[in-house]
This record gives C-alpha cells, sequence and structure tokens, in this order.
C-alpha cells in the first residue's frame, strides 16, 4: 500500500505542485486565523485576571472629599487588610506631558507595595522616601518616548498658592513653588495603575513627594478646611466584606453619605468588556472556521474527487476500492497536515499584537504567547477534517463512477434556452449553475456559497462600521446629550450665584438644553452598591435623557437607574428598590420604584451607566445639599463647542460683570471610554468580511478557471459550428456576472440584517441607544464593485477560453 501512495504523491507533486501549493496555502490562512483569533480570545478573557492575582489590587476606594478627614478608624476596622491614602491634587503639573494621566499623589508609602504591588515591565518601584521618583505606564512610553533613566520636570505651587486657592481664590496659573526633577525608575501596570483606551499613558509620582513637600501639596494642617483632600484606596480581606465595611463605615464616621467606589465592581465591569472582546474574537474565529469548512473544504473535495476519477485505471489492473480511496485522499491530506504546521508558526507570530483592546491594558506578560491547547486541538480537528473530507469526497467519487448518476441541470438555464437567448448566456449559464460528474465537474456550489458569503461579509461589515462611527461622532448615543459643562459647587458650597448663571444661560439663544443639576450618593440595600443619583428638573430647555426602557422619575418615590446599578441592585423596571440617602431624620431606606432604565451624565465619581436619575422630589426627600453641583449646556444643533462656549461666557459676564474676574469656565463633555473600546471591536468584523470576500475570490476564481479547462470540449464544439472567440470569452463573462448577481441578490439584504443585529447586540452589551446603521456607500458601491471583480477573475480564463486549439481538444477527446 505504501509504495502506490508513495509512487502517487510523487506524480501529484511533478504534475500539479501548483494546486497543491495553493491549497496548502488556503489551509495555512484559515488554520492560522483560526488558532490565532482563539488563543487571543483565551489569552485575553483571562489578562485581568491574571494580573490581579499579581498585583494585591484595591478592593473599594473611598472617596471622602472631606478636608482633614481622619483615616485612623477606617484603617483599624476588621475587614481592612491594606490602606493607602492619595492626595486629591489637580495643581501639580509637568513640563511636555500633555495629554498623560498624572496619578493623584500617594500619602503613604502602602501604594505599590502592600496595595496595587505593579507587575514591572522594566525597572523598579519608585522609593516611598524620595520625591523625584516616578514609575509609568507602557502607553506613557510608546506616546511619550520617555521610559526608564530619563527625566521629566515637576512643578508644585506654592504654600500660599495652595492656601489662597482654597479662599475662593483663583486657580493659580504659574506655579511658583519647588521645581523637581522626577526621575523614571519603572514601567509597570496594575489595575489601579493601567492605562485607558483613550488616554496617552499614566504617571504616578512617589509617596516621598508629599512626605518632603506637604504644605505645596496637602496644605497646612492646621486650618483643615484650607487642605486638599485626602481620599484611600482600601484593600479588604473578601470582596464579599463590602456591605460589612460600608456599614461600618457610617458608624465610625457617623457619615451615611460617603461615596464608595466598588473597585471589585468596576473591574467586573471592566472584565464585562474584556470579555465582549474576546467573544467577538470567538464569534470570529467561528465564523472563519465554518467559511473555511465550506469553501476550502469544497475546493479539497473536489481535488480528491478528480484524482479518485483519474485512478479508474488502475482499478481495472486491479487497485481496490479503499486502495484508491486512500491513494487519493493522501496529496491533500499531506498538504492539510503542512498548513497545520505553518498556521501554528504563524499563530505564535502574531500573538505578539494579541491581545488587544482593553484586555492588552491589563496583560501582564506581553509579547509572542504559545497556546498548547488551542494549536494542538485545533490543529489536530484541521487536519482530521481534511483527510476525512478527502477521503469521503474520493469514496463518493469512486461510487458515483460506478453507478454513472447524470448531472442535474439548472432551471435558470433551460429556461434561458427555451426563451431563445445568444448561445455564450446560455452555455455560461450552465457553467455558472450545473455541476456535471466526472472529469466536467465544477465547483459550482462553493462558488455561489462564496459569492453570497463574500457579499455578506463586506455589507454586514460596513453596515456595523457605520454603527460604530455614529456613536463616535455622538456622544449622545452614551447619554452625554450636553456639549459643556460647569461645575458649579462641591459639598453643599456654591461656587458663585449658580441659580442666575443658569437663568442667563437658559435665556441665552444659543442653547437648546440647560440642566442645573445636583448630585450626591445614596446607599443601596443591604449596603450593596454607592448609587450616585442626579437631579432633574424639567425647567424650560430640558436637558434630553437617553431612556433605554420605561421612563423618567417624576415624583418623590420614583427612580430611574442607570444599566450596570440596575444589575448590581437586582432591580427591573416597575420594581422597588431601597436607597439611603443623608437627609437628617431620614436615615432608613427609602422604597422607591423604578420606571425606567437610561444614562446619565458622566460624573467625577460614577460613569455613564452608573447611577440614576430622580426628579427635585425624589432629590430632597433622600438628601440635604450636595456632593456636586453641575450646570450641563446644550447648544443648538451644528454650534462650534469651542466658539459656542466662549461666547456664552461673554454673554453671561455681560449680564452680571461682577463675575468678569471669577475664572468662569465651561469644559467640554467627557467621552467614555467605552468608545474606544468600541472602535477597537469595530475592526474585526472588516477582517472578518475582507477574509470572507478574499475566500469568495479564490471561490468564484477557482470555479471560472476549472470550467474552462473541465469543459473545454463543449466550447471546442461551439467553436467548431460557428461560435467567435468573443462569444467564448463571453461565455465566462456570463459565468462571472450570474455568480455576481447570485451573491447580490441574497448577499446585501442578509449582510444588510446581519449587520444591525451585530450592532445591536453590541449596544445592548456597552450598552448605548441603538439606532439602525445603514452605509448608504457600501449598498451603492458593493454591485459595481462585485461585477467589477468577478470580470477582473474572468478575463484570464475567457482569454484562454478564447485561445483553445480546437482541433487538440477534439483529438484528445
Amino acid at each position: 500500500m505504501t509504495p502506490i501512495v508513495a509512487t502517487w504523491l510523487r506524480l501529484e507533486l511533478r504534475r500539479r505542485w501548483r494546486s497543491l501549493v495553493v491549497l496548502g496555502l488556503l489551509v495555512a490562512l484559515s488554520a492560522g486565523v483560526v488558532i490565532t483569533a482563539l488563543a487571543a480570545a483565551r489569552r485575553g478573557a483571562s489578562a485581568l485576571t491574571r494580573l490581579s492575582a499579581r498585583t494585591e489590587p484595591a478592593t473599594i476606594a473611598v472617596l471622602a472629599n472631606q478636608p482633614g478627614f481622619d483615616w485612623t478608624k477606617v484603617e483599624a476596622l476588621p475587614e481592612v487588610r491594606a490602606l493607602s491614602k492619595f492626595v486629591v491634587d489637580y495643581t501639580v503639573s509637568f513640563d511636555g506631558i500633555d495629554g498623560a494621566s498624572l496619578g493623584f499623589p500617594p500619602a503613604d508609602g502602602a501604594f505599590l507595595r502592600t496595595i496595587e504591588k505593579p507587575v514591572l515591565f522594566a525597572g523598579r518601584t519608585p522609593d516611598p522616601t524620595r520625591a523625584d521618583e516616578a514609575i509609568v505606564t507602557r502607553r506613557f512610553v510608546s506616546k511619550h518616548h520617555k521610559g526608564v533613566g530619563d527625566i521629566v520636570t515637576l512643578h508644585l505651587p506654592s504654600a500660599k498658592q495652595l492656601a489662597d486657592s482654597f479662599n475662593d481664590g483663583p486657580t493659580p496659573r504659574k506655579l511658583v513653588g519647588p521645581t523637581i526633577k522626577v526621575h523614571i525608575v519603572g514601567v509597570g501596570v496594575s489595575p489601579w495603575l493601567s492605562d485607558s483606551p483613550d488616554a496617552e499613558g499614566g504617571l504616578q509620582i512617589s509617596a516621598g513627594l508629599v512626605a518632603k513637600y506637604p504644605l505645596e501639596t496637602v496644605g497646612d494642617p492646621n486650618i483643615p478646611e484650607n487642605t486638599q483632600f485626602v481620599n484611600a484606596l482600601v484593600r479588604l480581606r473578601s470582596p464579599t466584606d463590602v456591605p460589612r465595611f460600608s456599614h461600618d463605615l457610617a458608624r465610625v464616621t457617623g457619615r451615611s453619605d460617603l461615596d464608595i467606589s466598588n473597585l471589585y465592581e468596576q473591574g467586573r465591569t471592566i472584565q464585562h468588556n474584556i470579555a465582549f472582546e474576546s467573544r467577538c474574537l470567538l464569534a470570529f474565529a467561528i465564523a472563519a472556521f465554518v467559511a473555511a469548512l465550506f469553501l476550502v473544504g469544497q475546493a479539497i473535495a473536489r481535488y480528491a474527487a478528480a484524482s479518485a476519477t483519474e485512478l479508474q485505471t488502475l482499478r481495472a489492473l486491479g487497485m481496490t476500492p479503499r486502495q484508491a480511496m486512500i491513494t487519493a485522499a493522501a496529496a491533500p491530506t499531506l498538504v492539510g497536515v503542512i498548513g497545520v504546521v505553518v498556521a501554528g508558526a504563524a499563530a505564535w507570530i502574531a500573538s505578539s499584537h494579541f491581545p488587544y483592546g482593553a484586555a492588552g491594558l491589563f496583560e501582564p506578560s506581553p509579547g509572542r504567547s504559545w497556546d498548547p491547547l488551542v494549536t494542538g486541538s485545533v490543529g489536530a480537528l484541521i487536519a482530521v477534517l481534511v483527510a476525512a473530507g478527502a477521503a469521503v469526497a474520493a469514496l463518493m467519487a469512486l461510487v458515483s463512477a460506478r453507478r454513472g448518476t447524470a448531472s442535474r441541470q439548472s432551471t435558470i438555464a433551460r429556461s434561458a434556452a427555451k426563451a431563445g437567448m445568444p448561445v455564450p448566456i446560455v452555455v455560461g449559464a450552465r457553467f455558472a449553475l450545473e455541476t456535471g460528474r466526472g472529469r466536467t465537474a465544477v465547483p459550482v456550489r462553493p462558488a455561489l456559497f462564496g459569492a453570497v458569503l463574500g457579499v455578506i461579509g463586506i455589507v454586514a461589515a460596513f453596515t456595523f462600521s457605520s454603527g460604530v462611527s455614529d456613536a463616535a461622532a455622538r456622544p449622545e448615543r452614551f447619554g452625554q446629550t450636553f456639549q459643556a459643562v460647569a461645575f458649579a459647587g462641591i459639598n453643599g458650597k456654591d461656587g458663585g450665584p449658580v441659580a442666575a448663571v443658569t437663568s442667563v444661560m437658559r435665556n441665552s439663544a444659543l442653547t437648546t438644553g440647560i440642566d442645573d443639576s445636583r448630585s450626591a450618593v445614596a446607599t443601596g440595600s443591604g449596603g450593596r452598591a454607592s448609587v450616585p443619583l442626579w437631579e432633574y428638573r424639567a425647567a424650560a430647555k430640558p436637558l434630553p435623557v437617553v431612556v433605554l426602557e420605561g421612563r423618567m422619575p417624576t415624583t418623590a418615590d420614583q427612580v430611574m437607574l442607570a444599566p450596570q446599578t440596575m444589575s448590581l441592585l437586582h432591580a427591573h423596571v416597575g420594581g422597588l428598590v431601597e436607597l439611603t440617602g443623608n437627609k437628617p431624620g431620614h436615615r432608613t431606606p427609602q422604597r422607591m420604584r423604578v420606571t425606567g432604565s437610561g444614562l446619565v451624565p458622566l460624573g467625577p465619581h460614577n460613569g455613564y451607566a452608573e447611577g440614576g436619575w430622580v426628579a427635585t422630589a425624589g432629590y430632597e426627600a433622600l438628601f440635604k445639599g450636595y456632593k456636586f453641583r453641575t450646570i450641563l449646556i446644550r447648544f443648538r444643533p451644528g454650534a462650534d463647542v469651542h466658539k459656542a462656549s466662549a461666547a456664552l461666557v461673554d454673554e453671561v459676564i455681560k449680564k452680571m460683570p461682577e463675575l468678569k474676574d471669577a475664572g468662569l469656565e465651561l469644559d467640554p463633555g467627557d467621552v467614555p471610554t467605552e468608545l474606544a473600546l468600541i472602535r477597537e471591536v469595530r475592526t474585526l468584523p472588516i477582517l472578518l468580511g475582507a477574509f470572507l470576500a478574499l475566500l469568495a475570490i479564490g471561490a468564484v476564481g477557482h470555479a471560472l478557471a476549472t470550467a474552462v479547462r473541465r469543459r473545454s470540449h463543449d466550447l471546442a464544439v461551439l467553436r467548431a459550428v460557428g461560435m467567435t472567440q468573443w462569444q467564448s470569452r463571453w461565455v465566462v463573462v456570463t459565468q462571472a456576472s450570474l455568480l455576481a448577481l447570485i451573491g447580490l441578490v441574497f448577499g446585501v439584504p442578509a449582510g444588510l440584517a446581519l449587520g444591525r443585529t451585530v450592532w445591536r447586540v453590541v449596544a445592548d452589551y456597552t450598552p448605548l441607544e441603538y439606532v439602525s446603521p445603514i452605509s448608504l456607500w457600501a449598498l451603492l458601491l458593493v454591485a459595481p464593485a462585485a461585477f467589477v471583480v468577478a470580470n477582473l477573475l474572468a478575463a484570464w480564463p475567457g482569454r484562454r477560453a478564447a485561445r483553445l486549439r480546437i482541433s487538440h481538444v477534439l483529438r484528445a477527446e
């Protein structure tokens, strides 16, 4: 048996080495894409978990935002394993690193040692006794081209400048305090010390800065109201201790409205985003596998079937059907194994670019990675499928030859003949739609399937991309229905005549929506979560709110919750939740009806999918005062935000000259980090669409070339009875055009529906407001592009058809 197979393989390698190389490349490409995507999905899904296991991450952040807050009793609570304080300081500045995320200065040496201990990629952690050392993230190195050994210049305010800023003085524009040459001593990452998709890297100064310059960073401790806020990161003994900690914190401080940011739950939200990216990669791998199974599998099957047909001569000399089947499948099996090996190597090389998106920011071991489970199992599966598919195809070809079954005729081709259409059109339709049998068999089904799948992939990819582009250009899809923000107060203290300023803005022709909103933090039932609640005032020019389900609250006992908070409180629209505010005499939980689910403004301590909205009556039933007071401003459609903001400030100052030196500023609304994550996901459908289009081009081109080669006798007969060379070309043109037409008829509506479905899934998962996307240019150009590509593929087979040596072909037959 082995000598027969070896002899046949030598013959195949000499005669058809080009076809075998193409088959091997197709297998390698398909297997490489599948293995790379699956391995990247597994690696990305575990990135944050692997990082957390090595870094002692904080469980919560207690954002007291109170001058002179005493952390001694908090640190002594039994459920606290580690605590590190940090100074909320916005006055420090660095030269030449605009856009970087500058971490708040640590107020003790615990940070980066007993809590948030980073994974280091280079260097070491900063010495907590030195004021001139810092650690940076990988993105900081790539964006600012500064790493270990480089120096950045830090400027501090003077003690007087810092003290004056607490007494309603303007924020100093030029800092005249100490200037420090800060040495970058390490590059690392931890869950807290990490990059975000839309940032330009992060820098974290050593705890020695606050120790050496307390008056220039914290302020005078003898005057608590003239000191910066000092908040804390806390690592609990278990994430399940958060409710207990919340209760104990209220007990030892006498405050139930302190903002507890649950970093563990935020980590689960990040993991939610990472899991979505991994699922997209998994879906990409499955789609690529299925497409390759049909298209590449059909090519392998056709090759094996053709080999089996040629082996019929050896059957007459005594070769058994089993021997013929094994011999015919030998060459495809060999190239399949070689293709899988090449795919495994390619996947290992490509792994340096993964994981991507959010997962890549938390990967503790970047670089090339070998996943033996995925590579071994998927590689073995593909090799077995190639061998089994080739063997089954060879066996079916042998059975078909023995039975002598006739091929099925196409209804479309028969109708064209009855209608008296020109011969090239009729013959081209038969080439495109009739498979034939034996030596005249043509891979019709793979070509049809490939044409449809290619159009589906392109239309779906551009439809999905249109949805991403719409969201990227419209922050209101994420609930940010305003373009500018004015921070008007903190901790119940207004920064000026807020009501009068708001009135001027509301009466301005520049604005179409204004909300003077207070926000404060309630505690969910059982201390499960801190719930930032925003007050919604239905005054003139109300600000639109993105409501995903239900409606806005209107009475004191109603609330609309953001999706993540809804999930955290196990609430649902129409259900009841218990919320506790800080209003004296009302410390018992308030039962409130959930009227809907919607998105909220990005705040200092909340994301756009965290917290909720309450009406003014509901806010006053829960809270006394506020934590933040914010004026949200929506301008006329099409207005330039920067120019409109400056014009609105000028209009306010003109009406209220006393505010000329008050430093009134309007800041642009923040952009959710989820927007950057969606931009990352957008590339996957485009890559998948390109992959499917490439496979479709291969399938259609193979069908065109095979039809001319295997049905050359039919063409020669027609040429002998009068068909011209140009008519021979039109046979192939008709075949290609008909394949393109069928691909468009079935692929365009299916692709549009698929793209919209995938975008809805993304919108619900993110979450964001869903608007049906449509890519007008893709729909307009896909048809001419499909016909152009199909006819370009037909050019070479058409040329061969026109130049057939008629006498040679007929004599050979």
